[in-house]
This record gives C-alpha cells, structure tokens and sequence, in this order.
C-alpha cells in the first residue's frame, strides 16, 4: 500500500469533532495567556481607550478586580503598564524610581488581592515618564544615550521588584540591559524575580493605540528606528535573542506578533528557552474593526489568532483579548 488516494484519505480523522480533538496538534488554553491592563490615578476609574474598542484604563482599585477576575479565569500572569500623568513626566523619566509611583502601587494592589495566585509581569522602559516619549534619556543631539539609560532602567527594575514584581520585562531595546538588571536583582537578593526580555521588538506601525493607552503617543518626538529593530531583518533578532539569553533572561519575547510568526519559528527552533510574543495593539485593532464591519466572527478571530502562535512555537502569547478568549475557552 501506499499513501495515496484511496488507501490514505485525510478527510477520514476530519469526520467527527471526538476525531478531530483526538488528532489537534496543538491546544489553546487559558494558561497560555498573559493580560495586560493599563493602569490610571483616581479610584474607581474606568477609562475607555478609544483607539482600543472594549480596553479601558484602571484605577489602581479596578486593575486589582480584573487580576482576581484573571485568577478565575485560569489566566496566569497579568502585564502592567502605567499611564503617568503629565505633570509627573519629565526628561529623565525619574517618576519611574519613585516607590510610590502608579506602576508600584498597582502592583501591590495586585499583590495584596491575589497574594501569589497569580503573576505579576511590569514593564521596564522610560516612555511612559518622559516628556519627549523616547524609551531612554536624550543626549544633546536628541539620541537615546544606551549607557545612561540602562542606569536608570537598572533602578527602575529594582524598584519593580521591590513593590512585589514577579517578571521584571524590559522592552527598552537598549544594549546590555539584560545583564545589568541580572546582576541588579542577583545583588539586591530578588533572585526569584524572573526576566522576560523584549528580545526582537521592531520598529512597527502597530503600536499607535497603545501609546494612546499609555498617553506616549502625544509626547513622542521623533521615532524610535535608532533602538527598535528594521522590519526588514530577521538574522538580526537571532543575534538579539541570543545576546539576552547570555545576559540572563528567563524568557524572550517577539512583538509584534502575527506579523513577525517567522521570528517566532526560529527562536522556537533555536533557542531552548520559552518565547512569548506581544499580539499588539494594532493587531488587536484590526480584529475588533474586522469583526465590527462584518468581516469575520470576532470569537472565531480571536482564537484563531491566538492559536496561530502556539502553531508557531510560542510557549505564551501577551493579549488584550485574554479575558475573552478565556472567557471562550471556558466554553
């Protein structure tokens, strides 16, 4: 016998949805999510994010019900991003070091919510305490300096892990930050607090909505080309990931997603370390205004999606759809 019609018909394991479960490859849970929420000042605060239909920014109060609402919906970690108020940003970011800072103080809402249920993943990078909205400090040409910044981000990780962090996740893009935020946690004793390095994060158009979220977007000078990767380079974000590995992350990352499934690929093939990848803003976007205009059940979107990054070897994908998507999972 051999493979070929009729002694093979591929369509026989297709017949039955029992058959069909039996043979999935690859399976999508709500474990394999990771939600991120914006926080904002005030209490009991809901802000629609209008770029980002049905995301909202919360009072530190609120993003503390939607981890405990994570926690019941089997989602594991939860990624925090801050919307510092204007007159708190400054040049040098320095709101980033401050204990008492919304990051902060939302974690340990968090914290004291959900004691250890569930994970708690902060962003380290300057954008959303500076003034011009650079991920790092300007030197007098207006060029993100690498060395200095790395300086502060540094303290800023110290300072995350010190409000109760469990993933320290730097997406500066600066050199050499990894090993220096590694040596900083070793040294001030937090030797469990994990990194997830934004690896490969490029230089995209799809992260307008969220800089809307974080309130960047109306700062930002200029573009960030100098610190971010060339979409047009994929040898590249090898050589990235395999410097942040060395350096001591526990995990990398690839943002964006969906377009960059190949950066995904290759990592999973060469690296023995978890990937995750950043479903982006943009990305998310484009669902909702798909399935708004008729183009798509938005369910159906948002899981098949999500599963195109378990086909692709991601061992996790960071996305505002996650509580939906539980929500589906679920059934």
């Amino acid at each position: 016998m051999t493979a070929a019609y009729p002694n093979t018909r591929m369509r026989r394991s297709r017949a039955h949805a029992w058959s069909r479960s039996m043979h999935r490859q690859n399976v999508l849970a709500p474990s394999d999510l990771v939600w991120p929420l914006f926080a904002t000042e005030g209490k009991g605060v809901e802000e629609p994010v209008a770029t980002l239909p049905g995301v909202s920014r919360w009072s530190v109060d609120n993003v503390a019900k939607r981890a405990r609402e994570a926690v019941d919906l089997g989602i594991p970690c939860i990624a925090l991003f801050p919307n510092t108020p204007p007159n708190l940003r400054s040049p040098d970011g320095k709101e980033a070091l401050d204990p008492d800072n919304l990051m902060c103080r939302a974690v340990r809402a968090v914290r004291d919510a959900c004691g250890n249920d569930i994970g708690i993943l902060t962003d380290v990078a300057l954008d959303p305490y500076t003034t011009h909205g650079q991920d790092g400090v300007l030197d007098k040409r207006g060029y993100v300096g690498n060395d200095d910044t790395v300086a502060i981000l540094v303290d800023q990780a110290i300072n995350q892990a010190e409000a109760g962090a469990d993933i320290i996740a730097p997406s500066d893009m600066m050199d050499g930050r990894v090993r220096s935020i590694r040596m900083a946690l070793e040294m001030a004793g937090h030797v469990n607090v994990q990194i997830m390095s934004y690896a490969a994060k490029y230089a995209s158009a799809f992260y307008g909505p969220f800089r809307d979220a974080v309130g960047s977007g109306d700062f930002l000078e200029g573009d960030k080309k100098t610190y971010q990767m060339d979409p047009a380079n994929g040898d590249e974000a090898m050589r990235e990931i395999a410097l942040d590995i060395a350096e001591g992350a526990d995990s990398v990352m690839v943002k964006p997603g969906l377009p960059y499934l190949d950066i995904v690929r290759r990592a999973y093939e060469r690296f023995d370390v978890p990937v995750f990848a950043y479903q982006v803003s943009g990305e998310y976007a484009m669902i909702e205004a798909a399935a708004a205009a008729g183009g798509g059940s938005r369910d159906a979107l948002v899981l098949e999606s999500l599963m195109a990054f378990k086909r692709a070897g991601c061992t996790g994908v960071l996305t505002y759809h996650a509580a939906h998507a539980a929500r589906l999972l679920h059934g």
